[in-house]
């Protein structure tokens, strides 16, 4: 290639090396926006050409996966690969989408969220994409590593930290692994134009900074949720939240018609964390099958869990396989009172909905109360914040995690969200939960998620007319017919 000529694909000096490893098993632990998944995407996909292996892509969910591998395909059209491209709606019978790229010389390149089945079900070289958010991630490594170990397999790790408790921490100290460790300010000093400080500010919390750009591997002291606990939770299949722009009507109507389809076999369950500026609006919807959710009220018991159980049958299954699923998750930022009503009015438009509860504090008052009006207080419940309360709501909540009876999507802010409160006890002795910003708002995914568990937990079940016969039908001999 004469001197003058650009690559067809530049990289800084960090990911050349990275590309160019001829290491079997490397470790990345880096920054994030510095490259990880375009990176590793283009070494497998080389090595794949090169090695004649099929490459297998294992991500935390669903919408990870379908990102990695249009980054896939991104390179294939750069590197002008002619690469014909799959998307198979199940795998093995489970509801994963299994995505594939199929090169030229029979080589292919599957994309998959991870779980123990898929990892098992396919051989060649590996990626484990942010390894460190994996939900099973023991039963993985497992279900991968022994196929890894006939035909010279290779192994990529990448992610960012989150933690010291899981699979991904330990593996700093395995003798057998290529170790790399980029930061931001690595990168930066490599070519990267991107401004730390800029970045440091805009996060305004410096532990989420140090974790997540300067790859600090730090704990969950005084985190009133573990990530170990909230990743436990994590469901790579489920419905991922869908971030609605302020106007935003197309999208409005993609996710009532997403939300009608999972509500026709959900009982369905809303909390709304109310924002205007620097806040959000978080619609949550939770769902338990319907199926399980219409006995009477004289026949149902709720457990110490919170679950429902039929008091007829005290050894019953719990209702929904004892968790509730998180079936939507909508997001509004600066989006008008106006507007905000009108997605609360198409969620509650659904007949399936049969409870939820609003945050009656401050800014939402108003929509609480129009809501209460419009839908009844059978089906809304205005919720004050008072301290008692947050403990309630965040204990449910905690219940619900703790004991795996809740479903959630795999989604980065949804995680940061929910790992942000802390309980502080002040020197009065009194309690108090706070927010570390480790998210972009005021943790108003997890009080979203905790309101639509105490709606769950409230409901009433759905009407049931009944009727008594007082025999046959009788007319009076005298009246105008």
């Amino acid at each position: 290639m004469p001197a003058t000529a650009q690559p067809v694909i530049p990289l800084l000096p960090y990911q050349r090396e990275d590309v160019e490893s001829p290491a079997r098993f490397n470790w990345c632990c880096w920054s994030r926006q510095i490259g990880k998944s375009f990176t590793k995407s283009l070494r497998r996909i080389l090595r794949g050409l090169k090695r004649r292996r099929n490459q297998v892509f294992l991500s935390a969910g669903e919408r990870q996966s379908r990102e990695l591998m249009l980054k896939a395909q991104q390179h294939c059209q750069a590197l002008a690969i002619a690469a014909a491209y799959r998307c198979d709606a199940s795998f093995e019978g489970m509801a994963v989408r299994h995505l594939q790229l199929t090169l030229p010389n029979g080589v292919r390149i599957i994309g998959l969220p991870a779980n123990p089945q898929t990892a098992r079900g396919f051989t060649g070289d590996v990626f484990l994409d942010e390894f460190a958010m994996h939900r099973e991630d023991r039963e993985i490594w497992a279900a991968v590593f022994p196929t890894l170990l006939r035909g010279e397999g290779e192994l990529d790790v990448a992610s960012t930290p989150k933690g010291p408790a899981n699979l991904f921490a330990e593996l700093r100290d395995n003798a057998s692994f290529r170790h790399s460790t980029v930061t931001l300010h690595d990168a930066i000093a490599q070519g990267l134009r991107l401004n730390a400080e800029e970045i440091r500010r805009s996060i305004h919390d410096e532990s989420l900074f140090r974790q997540e750009f300067l790859c600090e591997f730090l704990d969950d002291v005084g985190a009133f949720l573990t990530h170990e606990q909230i990743a436990a939770c994590e469901d790579a299949t489920l419905t991922l939240p869908a971030r609605l722009a302020t106007g935003s009507t197309e999208s409005a109507e993609r996710m009532g018609e997403s939300l009608r389809a999972l509500t026709r076999s959900h009982a369905c369950f809303v909390g709304v964390d109310v924002g205007r500026r620097r806040d959000l609006t978080v619609f949550w919807v939770l769902g338990f099958p319907a199926s399980g959710f219409g006995a009477r009220a004289e026949d149902r018991a709720v457990t110490s869990a919170g679950s429902i159980r039929d008091a007829r049958n005290p050894g019953s299954e719990l209702i929904g396989r004892g968790a509730l699923v998180s079936l939507g998750v909508i997001e509004m930022r600066d989006a008008p009172f106006r507007e905000q009503y009108d997605v609360l009015r198409r969620v509650m438009g659904f007949s399936a909905v049969r409870g939820c509860c609003i945050d009656a504090t401050g800014v939402g008052m108003a929509m609480a109360e129009a809501a209460e009006e419009e839908f009844g207080t059978g089906r809304v419940e205005a919720v004050t914040f008072t301290p008692a309360m947050k403990d309630r709501l965040a204990t449910g909540l905690k219940r619900r995690i703790e004991d795996g009876t809740v479903r959630l999507p795999v989604d980065d802010a949804v995680r940061s969200d929910l790992h942000s409160v802390r309980w502080d006890v002040t020197t009065g002795g009194a309690g108090r939960f706070l927010v570390s910003q480790e998210s972009d708002a005021h943790a108003d995914r997890f009080w979203a998620l905790a309101l639509a568990i105490r709606a769950a937990e409230h409901a009433a079940p759905p009407a049931q007319v009944e009727f008594q016969s007082a025999g046959g039908l009788r007319f009076a001999r005298a009246g105008i017919w």
